[in-house]
């Protein structure tokens, strides 16, 4: 069954708003971050990672965002544009803001953290003036990220692009991405999650995040179906919510919940899970596949990504993921 229906007639198939920043992941794993002395850069942020996923594989991709005029900044959006990422609208900032940096610890495959310096951030300086309608109704879909909404002149620009999308007929895909440092209270928190995800029709999230949405929602038992079901009264059409090792469950407005196989991975690090699943299902969805086979898709994705030292630029080819299923169901993977 089919539950978002994508115009077909859009030149772009996806474009995301938000968060564009270096990742420099720690070389030397498997000790703290007071002992570790050397990094790597890679782009960074969940919105630019997920249209990197898109862009790999294969689909015809954009990106709105603002970058620091500085050697970060550039490297940002020289990544972009050699992975296939229109950039016309990722517009330099002149203020002196920042490249927001997020250095990552790798202790254990399963005890990872990141150390983010978000101080004047170019990223969050974007205006609504900024926003051009015209990359959006060109698109076919529109990811917004939970971080684009931590402070003004972002968080207005965000829900801007909202507008443009819903005029334009996009479907819209909310990434939660809630990152608690970036916010000033709970409240205000949940205040802003909660208006943008009434605009969303596919919202993909954490238990803890929906946790954190649920702030002034009677929800003791922290459970799902009440969760999706709150969506659904608005504009969702699909609610993914994700239990970490546990896997995801999609809940749909017809009231069905739907599980995928998960694959197996030798896992170096945890963080960039989400955001490969989320391109990887996304991808699915556009070229019209079950629920089912979506999710398998963006958890071999995940699994790929989180086997690597990157995120950005571990994100996989279609190739490489049908490779990496055809491994898994012959038994030549096995989770470490």
């Amino acid at each position: 069954m089919t539950y978002v229906a994508f115009p077909s007639s859009k030149e772009l198939d996806f474009t995301a708003i938000g968060r564009l920043c270096i990742d420099l992941n720690a070389n030397e794993i498997n000790r703290p971050m007071e002992q570790t002395s050397t990094f790597t850069k890679y782009v960074g942020g969940s919105p630019a990672n997920i249209t990197i996923g898109l862009s790999r594989l294969g689909l015809k991709t954009a990106f709105i965002g603002k970058i620091a005029d500085d050697q970060m900044g550039r490297f940002i959006e020289d990544y972009l544009t050699r992975n296939g990422i229109e950039t016309g609208n990722v517009v330099t900032d002149r203020t002196g803001a920042v490249t927001g940096l997020a250095f990552t610890e790798i202790k254990s495959p399963t005890d990872c953290s990141i150390l983010m310096y978000r101080d004047n951030a170019a990223d969050l300086k974007l205006t609504p003036g900024e926003v051009r309608e015209d990359v959006i109704a060109r698109s076919k879909m529109l990811l917004i990220s939970g971080t684009a909404l931590a402070a003004s002149p972002s968080r207005e620009a965000v829900f801007l692009a909202l507008d443009y999308a819903k005029k334009h007929g996009c479907v819209i895909a909310f990434d939660l991405d809630f990152r608690p440092y970036t916010w000033t209270s709970a409240e205000e928190t949940a205040v802003y999650y909660n208006l943008a995800a009434e605009k969303c029709d596919i919202i993909l999230g954490t238990r803890e995040e929906f946790d954190m949405m649920e702030r002034f929602e009677q929800n003791p038992e922290r459970s799902d179906q009440v969760t999706a079901s709150k969506w659904f009264r608005h504009s969702a059409q699909i609610v993914i919510i994700k239990h970490g090792k546990d896997g995801s469950i999609a809940y749909t407005k017809d009231g069905q919940e739907h599980r995928a196989q998960t694959f197996p991975a030798k896992v170096v690090k945890t963080f960039g899970a989400g955001d490969s699943y989320a391109a990887g299902f996304l991808y699915g969805l556009m070229q019209g596949w079950t629920l089912e086979k979506s999710m398998e898709y963006g958890s071999a994705a995940a699994c790929i990504v989180i086997s690597s030292h990157s995120c950005s630029d571990a994100m996989p080819t279609s190739a490489q993921v049908d490779d990496y299923i055809a491994r898994c169901e012959r038994g030549e993977i096995t989770a470490n």
